[in-house]
């Protein structure tokens, strides 16, 4: 089971409106955790962000589109009145011992983002997914194959409604690497049993997000889902540890 830090833990009671912060993702790695979930966006001058909306106007104490901004106005802003938003090159730098599940929250960060991975050889330390099947396109073609990426929204369909695996993954070219869904989408409910088994018959995985509640935390376990993605990393931790789940660098 891969835990994986949301935003670097973005409920977590130490972390009250820290989100996508250097000081969150160093709580989460100081907590164990070695793999980390972001997001990106791109400023007007083409710097790559690690942060979660288009605007700054939730979470920090500017406002304005990033797409909008240069980065030299973006740096100005404080997350939660403390934390400058950090640039992907800077979180990267800072955890070289961990893996990064990123989010495109633009297509004009999908191509700045592929080579990004690219020239910097990080291709074995990332995982790539959009909620944009546009993005995720521009950013498989830029990256090439050698770049994971999980399935963007129609090719989860396909492992929905496919009847067996094998035929899910000629529908989507074999391209996605893992599943990365909700519970629950609406009424539908997307994680069960059958959709794990699914997947595994294609050889992919199925990460679930977000789960901050011990309890569905188990019975995710007990479907046979191979990671969880968590605001409340402790929650989380406490919870592998106790099913005998929980490693770090340091047990392996």
């Amino acid at each position: 089971m891969t835990p994986f830090a949301h935003r670097g833990g973005a409920r977590h009671p130490d972390l009250e409106g820290l989100e996508n912060t250097l000081a969150a993702f160093r709580h989460a790695v100081a907590l164990g955790y070695r793999h980390l979930e972001t997001d990106v966006h791109v400023t007007r001058d083409g710097v790559l962000l690690a942060f979660h909306d288009a605007r700054l106007d939730r979470v920090t104490d500017l406002t304005g589109a990033i797409a909008d901004l240069t980065y030299d106005e973006v740096r100005a802003a404080r997350v939660g009145g403390s934390e400058p938003v950090p640039t992907l090159e800077e979180l990267v730098a800072a955890f070289p011992g961990a893996s990064f599940n990123i989010d495109i929250k633009s297509r004009r960060a999908a191509a700045p983002l592929a080579r990004f991975i690219v020239e910097r050889g990080l291709q074995e330390r990332v995982m790539v997914g959009s909620f944009s099947p546009a993005a995720l396109r521009e950013f498989r073609r830029v990256a090439g194959p050698e770049v994971p990426t999980s399935a963007h929204p129609v090719e989860v369909a396909a492992f929905l409604l496919a009847p067996t695996g094998h035929l899910a993954r000629r529908l989507t070219g074999g391209r996605p690497q893992a599943l990365q869904v909700p519970v629950r989408h609406g009424r539908v409910l997307v994680v069960t049993r059958r959709f794990v088994e699914k997947a595994h018959e294609a050889g992919v995985e199925v990460h679930v997000w977000t789960v901050d509640d011990a309890e569905e935390i188990r019975r995710l376990h007990h479907l046979g889902v191979d990671g969880i993605f968590t605001d409340r990393t402790d929650v989380l931790r406490d919870t592998l540890t106790e099913l005998g789940l929980w490693t770090t660098e340091e047990d392996s």
